[in-house]
Parts: C-alpha cells; sequence; structure tokens
C-alpha cells in the first residue's frame, strides 16, 4: 500500500472526537457494498479498452464520492481565501488528481469482493460503513464515512462518501485528514497562493498518469497499474 493513496481523499469531513451511537444504517451499508464492488468490477471489465474503463470509472467515482465537499475540506480555512476563479481550477486539478490515485490504487483489487461487516449511525444523515477487501492472504480493513444528500420529497435516499479509513499496521489512518495537513502545509509556507498548489497537484497528477501509461503497455489490457511510489503535496 502506498503513502499515496494513504494520503488521498475518496473522501472528507471532520475529526472524530464524539462517541458513536452504536445504531447501524442498513442502506447506507448497501449503498457502500453496491458502488465499491462496482467500481473494482469496472477496473476488471474485459470488454472495456483502458480509456473506456477509465472514464466508465471515474463516471462511477464521480457519484459515489463527493469530490468538492472532500476539496474543500483538504485546504481548510483557505477555501474562505480562495478567489472563486481558483476555487474552480483548485476543484478541477483536485478532482482529476484524485480519480487518478483512486483508478491506480484500486486497480490492485481488481476482481476482489468488497465486503460489508458492520456499521455505525453517528446520526441520521452521517454514517461509517465498515467494510473489508478480500484478498489473498490478509484482508483489508476499509472504513467509509457516508452522508445523505439532500434530496425531493419522497425519494430514496441516496448517499456520498465523505472520507476513506484504511487499518495499516494495527493503525487507523482517515485518508482526507493526512491530506488536508499536507495541503494546508504548503499552502501556510507559499503564504496562500493557490497556484502553488494547484501546480503541485497537476504535477502529481501527470505522474500517475505517466506511471499508468507505462503499466499498460507493459502489461496489455491490464488498465492502470499502481505504483509503489510516494506522491505528497508536501
Amino acid at each position: 500500500m502506498t503513502l499515496r493513496f494513504k494520503t488521498l481523499a475518496a473522501t472528507a469531513a471532520i475529526i472524530f472526537t464524539s462517541t458513536l451511537p452504536a445504531a447501524a444504517d442498513r442502506v447506507a451499508e448497501e449503498y457502500v457494498r453496491k458502488n465499491a464492488n462496482q467500481a473494482l468490477m469496472t477496473l476488471n471489465n474485459p470488454e472495456l479498452n483502458a480509456d473506456q474503463r477509465t472514464r466508465e470509472f471515474q463516471g462511477l467515482m464521480d457519484q459515489f464520492a463527493d469530490m468538492d465537499r472532500i476539496a474543500d475540506f483538504a485546504i481548510g480555512k483557505y477555501v474562505r481565501q480562495f478567489s472563486e476563479a481558483d476555487l474552480k481550477t483548485y476543484r478541477a486539478a483536485y478532482r482529476r488528481y484524485a480519480l487518478a490515485v483512486y483508478e491506480n490504487e484500486l486497480d490492485q483489487y481488481r476482481g476482489r469482493e468488497v465486503v460489508v461487516t458492520g456499521s455505525i449511525d453517528r446520526n441520521d444523515r452521517d454514517s461509517i460503513v465498515e467494510t473489508t477487501i478480500k484478498r489473498d492472504g490478509n484482508d483489508l480493513p476499509v472504513k467509509w464515512r457516508v452522508m445523505k444528500v439532500e434530496n425531493k420529497a419522497n425519494q430514496p435516499d441516496m448517499f456520498q462518501v465523505v472520507d476513506v479509513a484504511l487499518e495499516l499496521d494495527g493503525n487507523l489512518l482517515w485518508l482526507a485528514l493526512e491530506q488536508r495537513a499536507q495541503f494546508l502545509s504548503l499552502l501556510d509556507r507559499s503564504n496562500g497562493r493557490a497556484s502553488a498548489l494547484i501546480e503541485k497537484i497537476d504535477s502529481m497528477t501527470e505522474k500517475l498518469e505517466r506511471e499508468a501509461l507505462a503499466d499498460q503497455s507493459r502489461t496489455p489490457g491490464s488498465g492502470s497499474g499502481s505504483s509503489s511510489e510516494t506522491n505528497n503535496a508536501g
């Protein structure tokens, strides 16, 4: 598991400092189970070429995760300091980077199964769904924070992922919080210049995309592949 994926955010929200109630939201569980498995199935679809697989995967992730919310969380106070134009450019750059990371890293689990093991409702709109990704050897525990989306009356509940946590070496790591720390550090050092962060994000994205193309050329039909190199915003 690379540090690049450890520091991403599917997904972002607040630090978990409150005591969590024990109730489970079955609708949220089913939402995560269905969409997470669909994402892995898309990456394993032999009927799609690499470009088609990327487009379908990214379209699914745009629905599965609230990219703008995660992007805004990652820059903290600077979301109010960026100009409207800078914020729009940053969100677009963040989305491209996040989707590239998701595809690059999740590709190693293509064809695997995401199994829901439980969930906790923080309140009536905010749940944490616990899962494992089945793999040879040790399963990978993954937690998903999902929130209900405002919806029209009499319509079924809809959700979006706002943060993801991985259990690595016995430690629980919430990805968006890690990314927020890196982005804020860069912005603090650059006097809050949006362009500095956007340039760094763009360079990380371009590196990921080059690696994906290289992996595809080495293994035809394999998709995006993954890499063990680190991409940090710091």
